[in-house]
């Protein structure tokens, strides 16, 4: 049995859908930038912009820190979040942006997976068609196997694996406030990408300085929608209703890359919104009357 309030898919679906935004658009400067600097370094930068941010919400709720438990599951999120974070940053900079959202939508199966066998999560038939249509689709919208093979795709690899993880980890840490979820986080990126980014450190130059930091303040603000979602809603809901960043990432590309979408992309993507239109419309039509 789970701590906290019930489960409000509803709720946690329109704080991931926040959640997507504010980073495909930090992701999108990275993209841009990121070849120029080291992945730890950006981190870093992310990080420091991040601790500056919270650094007053943490002041005022330090009571929130004391007698914590589950320090060891606090220090496995922290782990798996800096590789997670680390070889996105990576990647991001290295392969195109359709293949690194498709690859990216393995990640819900993988935690629906991890959520059923780890925390007992029944995942209905229902959802795992939707998963299914939606994989389908994004096969069909972008195929990776066009591709060339490389570093950035062997750190999209990692990024599925850790990112998993990281997921399943906040999960069972959903009694904890936010405010010590993010502390732990964004010190824990910090802390340990600091030294490695002091090593690598390349000048940052002056006209770059302002879209790194806003990755840094998107980026914060975005990990808070990610905990209220998984805060209210179950795991295997909101992993299907993450296909929908492929239709944010569509629009990302468009507009700022100059990505014009194909038809074979577009028959593909009707599938990733019918599917996570269906599951959340089944939501809808099954939650109780106030």
């Amino acid at each position: 049995m789970s701590d906290g309030p019930p489960r409000d898919n509803l709720t946690g679906g329109a704080w991931l859908i926040a959640d997507m935004a504010l980073n495909i658009w930090a992701l999108s400067i990275v993209k841009a930038l990121g070849l120029g600097y080291p992945a730890a370094q950006l981190v870093f930068l992310r990080a420091a912009v991040g601790l500056v941010l919270i650094a007053p919400w943490v002041w005022r709720r330090r009571a929130a820190f004391r007698n914590l438990d589950d320090l060891h599951i606090h220090a496995l999120r922290v782990g798996l979040s800096v590789i997670t974070l680390t070889a996105s940053f990576f990647a991001i900079s290295r392969v195109p942006l359709a293949l690194f959202t498709a690859m990216n939508f393995t990640r819900p199966l993988v935690t629906m997976i991890m959520a059923a066998g780890i925390l007992g999560e029944r995942i209905g038939p229902r959802r795992w068609i939707a998963a299914g249509v939606a994989l389908i689709g994004v096969v069909i919208a972008v195929d990776p196997s066009a591709a060339p093979l490389g570093a950035g795709v062997a750190a999209l690899m990692v990024v599925i694996l850790t990112g998993s993880g990281a997921i399943i980890a906040t999960r069972r840490l959903r009694p904890a406030p936010e405010i010590v979820m993010m502390a732990f986080y964004t010190g824990g990126l910090a802390a340990v990408t600091g030294p490695i980014a002091a090593w690598l450190w390349v000048p940052v130059a002056a006209g770059h300085w302002l879209p790194l930091l806003a990755v840094g303040v998107f980026s914060q603000v975005a990990q808070f929608c990610f905990l209220r979602a998984h805060y209210n809603g179950e795991a295997g809901f909101l992993s299907v209703l993450s296909y929908l960043s492929l239709i944010l990432s569509v629009g990302v590309g468009f507009f700022v890359f100059a990505e014009v979408p194909t038809g074979r992309f577009a028959m593909g993507a009707v599938l990733v919104v019918a599917a996570a239109g269906w599951v959340t419309w089944r939501v809808r039509r099954d939650a109780p009357a106030p």
